[in-house]
């Protein structure tokens, strides 16, 4: 970088790509159980893409400590608009504590409207319901 008079030049700008992968963050997900209070840790969460042949599977990973995974979105590509399907595997998290539950899995489609969009994708969870919506 050179400095002249107060600004910054930036020879790289010239060979920068058009488009961006997209920023950490682009898709989070958080899950609380509402039995306990306590976030659920562990929890399997896979993110689909909805495709004219069917889904595409984009990530897979687990819910850390807090609950949350913070960025499900590949940070490679950009986050198109389409529809999309995140897969929370609440079977094997009730399995783990000993107790039943009627979900073995909480499906959650929603579409996203423009290139890396934010979005947070929260669920509240129990043994027999759930709930969602659109976060921040």
């Amino acid at each position: 970088m050179k400095k002249i008079s107060g600004l910054v030049l930036l020879s790289t700008l010239i060979a920068m790509p058009v488009a961006f992968a997209a920023p950490q963050g682009t898709l989070s997900v958080h899950i609380l159980n509402q039995q306990t209070g306590i976030p659920s840790k562990d929890v399997e969460v896979t993110l689909e893409k909805q495709q004219s042949s069917g889904w595409i599977m984009l990530a897979s990973m687990k819910t850390d400590n807090d609950g949350r995974i913070k960025s499900l979105y590949p940070e490679t590509e950009d986050m198109q608009p389409g529809v999309y399907r995140v897969v929370f595997k609440t079977g094997e998290y009730f399995k783990r504590d000993h107790l039943t539950s009627f979900f073995p899995e909480i499906p959650v489609l929603f579409t996203v409207t423009k290139t890396n969009e934010k979005l947070h994708v929260p669920l509240l969870l129990s043994q027999y319901g759930y709930s969602t919506y659109k976060g921040s």
